[in-house]
This record gives C-alpha cells, sequence and structure tokens, in this order.
C-alpha cells in the first residue's frame, strides 16, 4: 500500500515526469520500484528468502535514487518500507548491505542533485532507525518461533511419558492377573486331575459317579481353555501378542482337533502388525464363529479367512447350513462373545461386522481399521 501511494503522489511533485532528464529518471525509477514490487510480493509468497532479499535490493537502490530526485515527495516512504521489511525479514547481514545500498544510492544521487543538508542527514537516520526496529522484530519472531518448538517437543515428551506410563501400568496389571488368576486356575486344574484320579479308583457300580468324573472332565478342560484364554489377555495387555495369523491357524487347528471337522485356514494380503484392540477384534470374531459354526452346524467344515487390506483387516469365517435350515435361527451363543457384543467391539474399533445365511451358507465377516 505504501509503494501504491508512493507511485501514485510522486508524479505529482517536482520534478514532474518527462521534465527534462531528471523527470524522466524519476519516471524510469517509479517503473523499476513497481515492477520489483510485484516480484518481491511473489517471492514472499513461496517464501523465497534469496530472491526476496535480491527484490528488496533492487527496490531500495532504486527507492534511494527516488528520494534523492525527488525529495520533497513522498519518495523517502520507499526506503521506510525496505530497510523495515529487510530488518524483519531477512539476516542481519543482509539486510544490513540492503540498508547500507540504500543510503548510499540516496547520498549519492542527492549530493549531484544537490539536496538540501537536512534531507542528506535526515533520511539515512529514518531508515537506519526502521531497520533497526525490523531488527527487534526479527529477533522477537526467532524467539516466539523458539518458544513454538519448545512447546511441541514439550508436549512430544509428555505424550511419550504418558505413554510409557501407560505401557508401564498394563504391564503391571498383566503381571497382577498372572500370579493370581493363572496361579488360582493352575491349582483348581490339579485338584480336579487328583480328584478325578480318586474317583476312578472306586468301585464303578453307580451311575451317579460316572457322570460326576464327567462333569470333572469338562470341568478341567475350561480350567485349561481359561488358563489359555487368561495368557491371551496378559499377552494383549503387555502387547507381546504373537501375529494374530499365526494366532488364527492356531485357533483353527484347535477347533478342528476338537469338534473333529475340517476347519479351512487361509490368509490374503501382506501381514503386518496390527494394533491390540483391532487383533482382539479379529480373534473373538473367529472364536465365537467356529463356536456358532459347532453349535448349529455340527460336522460341517468351516471356510477361516484372515484378509489384509491397505488399511483394513478382514476376518471371514463361512460354513453350510445344515440340511432342512433356512438359517433364521438366532446365533448369539456361545463362547461368552455373543454377535452382539461382537458387533458393539467392532463399532468401537472404527469397524463393521455382518452375520447372516447367503446362498445357503451362514457368513460371519468382520471388517476393522488396522
Amino acid at each position: 500500500m505504501v509503494l501504491v501511494g508512493v507511485l501514485v503522489t510522486v508524479p505529482l511533485a517536482k520534478p514532474h515526469l518527462g521534465a527534462g532528464a531528471s523527470g524522466v529518471a524519476v519516471a524510469v525509477a517509479l517503473a523499476v520500484i513497481f515492477m520489483a514490487g510485484i516480484f518481491w510480493l511473489l517471492c514472499e509468497r513461496k517464501r523465497n528468502t534469496r530472491m526476496t532479499a535480491a527484490a528488496l535490493a533492487v527496490i531500495g537502490l532504486t527507492g534511494g535514487v527516488l528520494a534523492g530526485l525527488s525529495p520533497l515527495s513522498t519518495a523517502i516512504a520507499v526506503g521506510c518500507v525496505v530497510t523495515a521489511a529487510a530488518g524483519v525479514n531477512l539476516p542481519t547481514e543482509t539486510s544490513l548491505a540492503i540498508t547500507a545500498g540504500t543510503v548510499a544510492a540516496f547520498l549519492a544521487t542527492g549530493l549531484a542533485i544537490g539536496v538540501p543538508t537536512e534531507a542528506l542527514v535526515g533520511y539515512p537516520f529514518a531508515w537506519i532507525g526502521l531497520w533497526a526496529f525490523g531488527l527487534t522484530r526479527h529477533a522477537y519472531l526467532l524467539r516466539a518461533e523458539e518458544a513454538e518448538r519448545t512447546l511441541a517437543e514439550t508436549r512430544r515428551a509428555h505424550e511419550a511419558e504418558t505413554h510409557a506410563a501407560a505401557l508401564a501400568e498394563r504391564a503391571r496389571i498383566a503381571r497382577e492377573i498372572h500370579d493370581v488368576l493363572s496361579h488360582a486356575l493352575a491349582a483348581v486344574s490339579v485338584n480336579l486331575q487328583a480328584a478325578e484320579g480318586l474317583l476312578d479308583a472306586l468301585p464303578d457300580d453307580s451311575a451317579e459317579l460316572g457322570r460326576a468324573i464327567e462333569c470333572i472332565g469338562r470341568a478341567s478342560v475350561l480350567t485349561r481353555e481359561g488358563m489359555a484364554e487368561a495368557r491371551r489377555a496378559i499377552q494383549a495387555l503387555r502387547d507381546d501378542a504373537e501375529p494374530l495369523a499365526d494366532q488364527l491357524s492356531e485357533l483353527a487347528k484347535e477347533w478342528e482337533a476338537d469338534a473333529n471337522v475340517p476347519v479351512d485356514f487361509s490368509l490374503s494380503g501382506t501381514p503386518r502388525p496390527i494394533g491390540t484392540e483391532a487383533g482382539l477384534a479379529a480373534y473373538r470374531t473367529a472364536q465365537e464363529a467356529l463356536t456358532n459354526a459347532r453349535k448349529h452346524a455340527p460336522g460341517q467344515p468351516v471356510r477361516l479367512t484372515l484378509e489384509f487390506g491397505d488399511s483394513e483387516i478382514a476376518v471371514r469365517v463361512v460354513n453350510p447350513l445344515p440340511s432342512g435350515s433356512d438359517g433364521g435361527a438366532k446365533r448369539d451363543a456361545g463362547g461368552g462373545y455373543g454377535l452382539t457384543g461382537l458387533r458393539e467391539r467392532a463399532a468401537l474399533g472404527a469397524g463393521t461386522l455382518v452375520a447372516g445365511p447367503d446362498d445357503g451358507e451362514w457368513r460371519v465377516c468382520l471388517r476393522i481399521p488396522a
């Protein structure tokens, strides 16, 4: 805006544009300042420091000449803008050189033209004062940027400390669970095995005795499964769980052995580490779907698929519907992780879970970002 004001008002002062050699020089100086000013604004937008310095140097030298040619006009404002802007935006050495060039161009022109002494002394002092003000502003901006960087580093350090504290707390909880739950379950398992051995030693002449032995056997199986689940939960808390593909592969083998039905596990995409929550949701979905398949379609083969996409994973469990079934029965029973709960777990992780009959098969599909 100041440069535009100079372009408008300087032609109104003496010497007038085109009036003799001085008038022609004023016209040329105004044209150079106009073009260099546009170039300067473009360099400022692109944050090109070197080109900005070059543009300011041209404007400063030309502005000094213009102030010498037209000392009784607003031409002094060009040098004011240049020296202040150089002090604010450029390194000290560069801004000093631009300020010195502006003063030198003015003094050389003013002495040649015969500018009054007060102008020869006053104008340089004004430009040097504005340059000093620009340096102060530049130092303030540097301190502000340094403070912002320090604040950002402090925040990152605080976040790292918070994350480390959370991991330490999770590890402590995992140790507590291991010490309390796993040891208790192990003790229960030992006592159940001892009770089963004592009952086996009794005469086999009672139906109730057989049922008691059968109940103890089921309790032993549930205890072992509970211990396995406890270990898996502890691994999740400690962030050292085995890869999801390996977990699902082992799960498929276990269910194939327990249910005596084929479970075909397949993997597509490139495996990668995934978050604890997404991995746990995927594992629970496969576990629940296999439980439902054994309960509602006993003896039917099952296909378990894990797919790794660019930004998500998908777990699919498919089994044929038993003959005479329309697939309308609600499958929300099993290992304690009903489909309703699995949908809620998937929603918490911004995922979706779809379960239902499709083309003679029962399909369960989980998609979750990971």
